[in-house]
């Protein structure tokens, strides 16, 4: 038997691998991360914990502004602080992420890692050899190809800005777009958002996106649509966006246009790994065209969301196929979803346009929350959910629009996953007054 240096080495450091590695190195494997940046990737460090240490104090102003009358006083947001505060949370995460892997005696080798072969990595020209591979190096932002380019920034840079810009300009619709220009508005920035289509927020419930919409435009941001950018150039008082039929001037330009995955510079080519434009292309076991090398993570082409939780899962179902536990195939649970606006949208299960296209199958429920006495503890104003339920009443996919929205679906996520029916409704108790047992309630 051909003796490797580990039995399982991971290309990449963040949740599609420490989550399943420490625990597989707990159950006697030996393990290797390589890593050329910081210790765990996009999310702890310029990803989702920075973003909700930054969103706090957002979501803290939208509820003080909504209770305005019971509680007084002007409520500012201090950008510098904001971003001081930010960065206690998470500057020690790294070496905190590092300390697990640490302790589970798994050696970091911190270079950039290259496939050599099916089970050679060199790192920094020194070849280490594995039984098994997995690919882990997730996404990074897309950058837009026009004249002035250099001229926008990304959302790392959105989330390190000391002060926040007077005018701020937003390319792009997706999750970054609409949470960062709910950010720039709260903090005092005057915010136009460009859209290359005419939607935001595709996968989520068109109507919720547009109210969310209707909200920042009512609090000032503008939103131009179906805009093709031409170009950035410098302007007499700033910058200014170009595109057809629009000049915008502006101080700071963010390039939200999506994100793109990690595959260049890896060996992929020369192993003939088969990728394209969305990712590494796996099997349902997450092997990729070369047998004893994976993916894990944001990197690879799927359908589920490229999230956090789901990189997660599929770190953890690796470990369990490393460690000899199992020989199936990965089995995706519901992966629910949210994007951090104010008034969040959050969803689970079969969406409503599924829901839509099959009518004989589901059942739509339509509920305004407006109304609810809980909701107006906190004189919310905006709430609305759709409900789906399957021919056995068994509930099977929500989505949500309000302050909320995202603990609502994290309560009905077991009820979605484990397919409840009416007699396993019963027997949820949750605490009361809260959030969960109203959702249960509609139930």
């Amino acid at each position: 038997m051909t003796a490797y240096d580990y039995d399982v080495l991971y290309i990449g450091s963040g949740h599609g691998t420490f989550d399943g590695a420490a625990p597989l190195a707990a159950k006697g494997k030996k393990v290797a991360v390589v890593e050329q940046d910081l210790i765990g990737g996009t999310c702890p460090n310029r990803g989702c914990n920075a973003k909700i240490a930054l969103d706090s104090p957002v979501a803290l102003k939208r509820h003080l502004e909504e209770v305005h009358g019971i509680v007084d006083g002007d409520i500012k947001i201090n950008w510098s602080e904001n971003q001081a505060h930010k960065h206690e949370i998470i500057a020690g995460l790294p070496d905190f992420i590092q300390g697990l892997l640490d302790s589970s005696d798994i050696d970091i080798l911190f270079g950039r890692g290259t496939l050599v072969d099916n089970h050679t990595v060199k790192v920094n020209g020194e070849e280490k050899t594995a039984e098994n591979i997995v690919l882990s190096t997730g996404l990074r932002p897309h950058r837009l190809d026009i004249p002035g380019d250099d001229l926008a920034h990304d959302s790392e840079e959105f989330m390190n800005l000391s002060e926040m810009p007077k005018r701020v300009t937003i390319i792009g619709a997706g999750y970054i777009a609409m949470e960062f220009a709910t950010m720039a508005q709260a903090a005092g920035s005057e915010v136009t958002v460009v859209l290359h289509g005419d939607k935001a927020l595709r996968a989520y419930h068109q109507p919720y996106v547009e109210t969310v919409i209707s909200d920042l435009e009512s609090k000032g941001v503008k939103f131009v649509r179906e805009i093709e950018v031409e170009a950035i150039v410098g302007g007499a008082n700033g910058l200014v966006v170009r595109g057809s039929d629009l000049n915008i001037d502006t101080d700071w330009v963010l390039d939200a246009t999506g994100r793109i995955p990690n595959v260049e510079n890896l060996g992929l080519e020369e192993l003939g790994i088969k990728f394209n434009e969305k990712g590494i292309e796996v099997d349902d076991h997450l092997r990729t065209s070369v047998p004893n090398i994976y993916a894990s993570g944001d990197v690879i082409d799927k359908e589920q969301p490229k999230l956090t939780p789901t990189a997660i899962f599929e770190s953890t179902y690796l470990m369990h196929t490393f460690a000899g536990e199992t020989t199936d195939a990965i089995q995706y649970p519901v992966i629910p979803s949210v994007v951090f606006t104010s008034p969040r949208i959050a969803k689970a299960g079969v969406t409503v346009a599924e829901a839509q296209a099959d009518p004989d199958k589901y059942t739509i429920v339509e509920n305004d929350l407006s109304g609810d006495w809980y909701r107006q503890v906190d004189k919310e104003q905006i709430g609305h959910n759709t409900l789906i339920f399957d021919a056995d009443h068994k509930l099977v996919g929500a989505t949500e629009v309000s302050n909320k929205a995202e603990d609502v679906i994290d309560a009905l996520l077991p009820a979605i996953e484990f397919k409840f029916g009416p007699a396993e409704l019963e027997r949820m108790v949750y605490l009361f007054p809260s959030i969960a047992s109203q959702a249960w309630g509609q139930l």
